[in-house]
Parts: structure tokens; C-alpha cells; sequence
């Protein structure tokens, strides 16, 4: 099998790369404000919108398989999924393909699963058409009517061409054109007996534009120019423009309602106010978007050599979920399109020095994890909170949450903080909530089910 390491952004204070486990045109000038489209009947009747990223390299060694989003719960509570990721290439193209470290077609169409590993239990072929992660999910959108998969291009990691290809009308024209041919119409490269023209026709309803980050720096190999902001804004109207042309050709697609199919737009966007103002121009973009996914984690991570938290619902004078909801609005984004990040790990720190309850102390490396240094799952994070070896920790007015042992401390987010941020999504009106990633739940979903239950009053 193809094994790769990718990663999550990191915006605030320090940018090193997460690792997140191992696997293998147009202008805006003039667009329409589309309203936040969120079909209230749609997305299992839900209000609010729960969005939640699939890994596509999760299925390796975490051993995370969509049927486990079935099993859990999750599923049934989820609006989106959201996979990630979807690469660029050098030439400004979508693609996919078998190649080390840039794309896993065998992990996203290719890869056959048994009965058991079946989100309908019936196992794959060897003529299909369509296999891996891809099929699943698609079984899974049949089991789950109303729930929706969007692409999500780019990702910390795979961010790389997004400045190259968005610098001229002729560039992101042919960009948008050739993520909507492989995704949305489903024309894959075919791979064996995998793939062809129509091979995923349906599964994908929409795209997750996921580049980190216009005008600022991401990952090292990363390009970003000044004119990104222009360009990323021309961009997402291309996207726009192209997604809504398809849809219109498409008249005999009507979705359970009966209406014509429309795809949605969105994105995931920094919360660091220099990040956002240098590229972002967010009145008009967010007239384009449907909705977008705000950084909520990662506001110190464990790089820095201070403990800090990373998710924190207020800090004064630091970044917080607030800040971010309250600098997205101020720059003119309507409170109902703003949808709030959430982790499902936590940031960790070990040789704490300082005493008291090691938050705000000095640390001399990441804490030792499963997969990566100073990142770990929820999961096992519960498992730490429930031995007794570590104290839970909480900050009940600012919204946080952190385990320490006097040595190690790991900040996170557990049930009693997500019931605190889902109070604050319903009080001010936004759009709902999205969380990285659905692999750190437990097996049977209780982030999930905590976040579906203040999102909905059950």
C-alpha cells in the first residue's frame, strides 16, 4: 500500500505541519449574494450544519473506514463530509493517480473492501467500476439520504500550486473545469477494471476550496503572492460560475424534494486577522460561497515552547473562537454562513516546568502520541483523562479544556467544551459547526453526538 504523511494547518504563532497520521475567469464584481442555501429540509432536517473531514490516508494505519461513520452514529448526525483531500497539480489541474506523497487512487476509488468492511455488507468485485473510499461513501449517502460529500481540494499539504493556478481568467477557468470533470461529473482515470468516464457521476455535492492560505505563508513548498487576494476571489467566482452552469445543464437531476440539484461552495479560512486581510476579500467572496468552515484549533500548538490553548471558545488578547466569528463578521460575512471549526485531538507539550496547573509554562518538546508528536486523538486523550494519571483541567467562562500530569499537558476539546461552543453557535445565529478530524471520535461517537445534541436540543 501507498503510505504518505500529511497534514492540518497551523496559522497562529508557529506554522510547522501537523501530522495527521500515515497513509500510502471571471470577477466577483456583481455576483449575487446566494444566501446561505442550506435547504433546511436537507441534510437529515437539520437547522444547523455538521460537518465533518474524512481522511482519505485514514483508512491505513488508523484503520478508520466509512462504514466506522455508520457503526459509530456519526452518519446519522453528519449534514457534509467533507474528504480530503484533492491535489493540484504543477500544471493547475485537479488529478488523482498512484503517486507517493501526491495522490492515493487506490485508497479513493481503487481499493476493494470485503462484506464486512461494507457500509451495505455486500463486498466489491473485481469488475466495478467504482471501489474504495469513494464507493463507500456513496453507499453510505444511499443509507443516509440527505447527507452530502464535498471534495476538499488542497489541505495544508497539497496547497502548493493553488497561487500558480488562480493568476489568470484562462488558468482558473481550466482549474475549475478539471476539478468539476473528475469530481463532480466523476470521470476518473481509470486504474484496472477502476474508473472510466461517469465512475463517480453523483457521489460529490459539492467543493471544500481548502488552499492555505492566499497572501501568506502555509507549508514550505507553498506559493503565495500578493495578487492571491484578487486572484483567490476571481477564483471562487469561477467556481461559482462553473458549478452553477453544470447544475443547469443537468435538468433531469432533481434531488428528494424535487428540485433541480444545485452544488454547494464552500472553504476553510484562517483565524488570524493578518491571514484573513491578506487574502480574503471577504464581502464579495462570501456572496459566492455557501457557506465557509472558520479555523477553530490550532490557535498555539505544540511547536511553541509554552503550553497554550488551542481551541479555546474566549481569550482576550489571544485568538479564540469568538475573535474569529467576531473579525469574519466585522469584514462583512453574514453570521449564518460562518460554520465553527472544532478539534477531535488535542495540541500536547511534555517537560512542563512552572508548577500550578501548566497552562502558560514553559515546555522543552511535543508530547510523545500514537502518530504524531504533540497530536492525539480524542480518543486517546479520554482514555489519559479516565486513568487517573492525569488531572482535567477547565476554564468554564473563556470555554477550554486541558489535561495535565504534572509533566505532559494536552489541551482538547471534550463534550462539556463542544456543548459550550454549540450554546454559542445557536446564541449568535451562525451557521453550525465542522470538526477535524472524524477519526479522533470514539468508536461509538461521543464528540458527535455531544455536538449534535446542542446543536439540535435533544
Amino acid at each position: 500500500m501507498r503510505r504518505r504523511t500529511l497534514s492540518r494547518l497551523t496559522t497562529a504563532a508557529c506554522a510547522f505541519a501537523l501530522l495527521a497520521g500515515i497513509a500510502p475567469a471571471a470577477t466577483a464584481d456583481g455576483a449575487q449574494d446566494r444566501g446561505s442555501r442550506d435547504d433546511r429540509g436537507a441534510g437529515h432536517n437539520r437547522a444547523y450544519k455538521s460537518i465533518g473531514y474524512f481522511t482519505q490516508w485514514g483508512v491505513y494505519g488508523r484503520d478508520f473506514q466509512v462504514k466506522d461513520l455508520d457503526t459509530s452514529g456519526a452518519a446519522a448526525k453528519l449534514t457534509h463530509i467533507n474528504y480530503a483531500f484533492g491535489n493540484v497539480s504543477a500544471e493547475g489541474r485537479c488529478f488523482t493517480g498512484n503517486v507517493p506523497g501526491e495522490a492515493d487512487a487506490w485508497a479513493d476509488y481503487a481499493r476493494p473492501l470485503d462484506a464486512a468492511g461494507s457500509v451495505d455488507g455486500v463486498a466489491d468485485t473485481d469488475t466495478q467500476a467504482l471501489a474504495g473510499n469513494f464507493n463507500q461513501l456513496r453507499e453510505l449517502k444511499a443509507k443516509h439520504p440527505g447527507l452530502k460529500v464535498m471534495i476538499s481540494l488542497g489541505g495544508w499539504s497539497w496547497s502548493t500550486h493553488f497561487s500558480d493556478a488562480a493568476r489568470t481568467a484562462a488558468s482558473r477557468k481550466a482549474l475549475v473545469s478539471s476539478c468539476i470533470d473528475l469530481y463532480i461529473k466523476g470521470n476518473l482515470p481509470v486504474d484496472g477494471v477502476r474508473g472510466g468516464e461517469g465512475a463517480a457521476a453523483g457521489l460529490f455535492d459539492g467543493i471544500d476550496i481548502d488552499w492555505e492560505w492566499p497572501g501568506s505563508a502555509g507549508d514550505t513548498d507553498t506559493v503565495y503572492r500578493p495578487e492571491d487576494k484578487k486572484n483567490f476571489t476571481a477564483l471562487v467566482h469561477e467556481f461559482r460560475t462553473q458549478l452553477d452552469a453544470y447544475a443547469k445543464s443537468q435538468k433531469s437531476q432533481t434531488n428528494q424534494k424535487g428540485r433541480q440539484k444545485q452544488y454547494e461552495l464552500s472553504a476553510f479560512v484562517p483565524t488570524a486577522p493578518a491571514k484573513i486581510d491578506a487574502g480574503f476579500d471577504v464581502r464579495r467572496i462570501m456572496r459566492d460561497f455557501d457557506f465557509v468552515n472558520l479555523q477553530g484549533y490550532d490557535f498555539h500548538v505544540s511547536g511553541e515552547t509554552t503550553t497554550a490553548q488551542q481551541s479555546a471558545l474566549y481569550a482576550k488578547g489571544d485568538f479564540s473562537v469568538d475573535q474569529t466569528v467576531r473579525d469574519w463578521i466585522r469584514r462583512g460575512a453574514p453570521a449564518r454562513k460562518l460554520v465553527v471549526g472544532m478539534p477531535f485531538y488535542g495540541q500536547g507539550w511534555t517537560g512542563v516546568t512552572g508548577g500550578g496547573d501548566g497552562l502558560g509554562q514553559p515546555a522543552t518538546a511535543p508530547a510523545p502520541a500514537t502518530y504524531a508528536a504533540g497530536y492525539e486523538d480524542y480518543k486517546a486523550l479520554k482514555k489519559l483523562a479516565d486513568s487517573g494519571q492525569y488531572t482535567v483541567h477547565r476554564d468554564t467562562r473563556n470555554g477550554h479544556a486541558w489535561l495535565f500530569d504534572g509533566t505532559t499537558l494536552w489541551t482538547y476539546d471534550d463534550p462539556q467544551v463542544l456543548r459550550a461552543k454549540t450554546s454559542y453557535i445557536r446564541d449568535r445565529g451562525l451557521g453550525g459547526a465542522m470538526f477535524w478530524s472524524l477519526d479522533g471520535d470514539t468508536d461509538d461517537g461521543e464528540l458527535m453526538s455531544a455536538v449534535d445534541r446542542g446543536l439540535n436540543r435533544r
